[in-house]
């Protein structure tokens, strides 16, 4: 796993980048099997998408299978990625149920300031998404409001969607805007062809999917998401 000088992954000084495989591509008959193997394999944190069927087309988990996942593996941390059209309504149910980090999206139906407000209120660290056709500015007036940005690499709603490297230069400009103790995080197509991007436009928090569920050997793609 990654040296941090601290033990909260979201807001310690980093020496190398975190992954977080994203449970959507795991299999969900040996979900909390999957998840323990990729922790023991040096994934640092795991990332639970949550999606409603209308922020996006698709439903996926809620707070019951988070409570699962942290009595089975009480000391990994979770984080959070609400893709839903009220997210205040999901905080406090995840925030109970374990959950160490909530992100939210700016193109949510709420406020960002009450959507912040909420989440810190619950006890967890604060994200802020923002997805491939809107623009980073959007997220500009709460960067210094929030412990991570993720840049949405995919429009959101299935795992296994190819990279679009647009939102690359997104990626830089949020970066340059950032502190040493907030994260940059790239969720969606991330995989052995385009982590290298993701890595050199400044993301240090990598979200893998089918990249590191649908491989042969957890530990070495891990491994080599990480970098050199």
């Amino acid at each position: 796993m990654t040296t941090m000088t601290g033990t909260h992954p979201i807001t310690g000084i980093l020496t190398e980048p975190l992954v977080a495989p994203s449970i959507l591509s795991a299999d969900f008959a040996a979900l909390g099997s999957d998840c323990e193997a990729t922790v023991a394999a040096g994934a640092d944190l795991l990332h639970l998408d949550v999606m409603d069927g209308h922020f996006v087309p698709n439903v996926t988990m809620g707070p019951a299978l988070c409570a699962s996942l942290h009595r089975r593996l009480p000391a990994v941390f979770l984080d959070v990625h609400l893709m839903v059209t009220r997210p205040t309504m999901y905080v406090q149910p995840f925030a109970d149920a374990g959950a160490g980090h909530i992100t939210f999206h700016i193109e949510a139906d709420e406020d960002p300031a009450e959507v912040i407000r909420c989440i810190r209120e619950a006890g967890c660290t604060v994200g802020i998404a923002v997805n491939p056709p809107t623009p980073w500015e959007s997220i500009e007036p709460w960067l210094a409001e929030v412990d991570l940005a993720l840049v949405m690499s995919v429009n959101p709603g299935f795992s296994g969607q190819s990279f679009i490297g647009d939102v690359l230069e997104k990626t830089r400009a949020i970066s340059s805007r950032l502190r040493d103790d907030q994260r940059l995080q790239m969720d969606g197509g991330v995989n052995l062809k385009t982590v290298a991007d993701c890595r050199d436009a400044g993301c240090d928090l990598l979200v893998a999917a089918s990249a590191i569920f649908g491989s042969d050997d957890f530990a070495s793609t891990i491994s080599a998401l990480r970098g050199p």
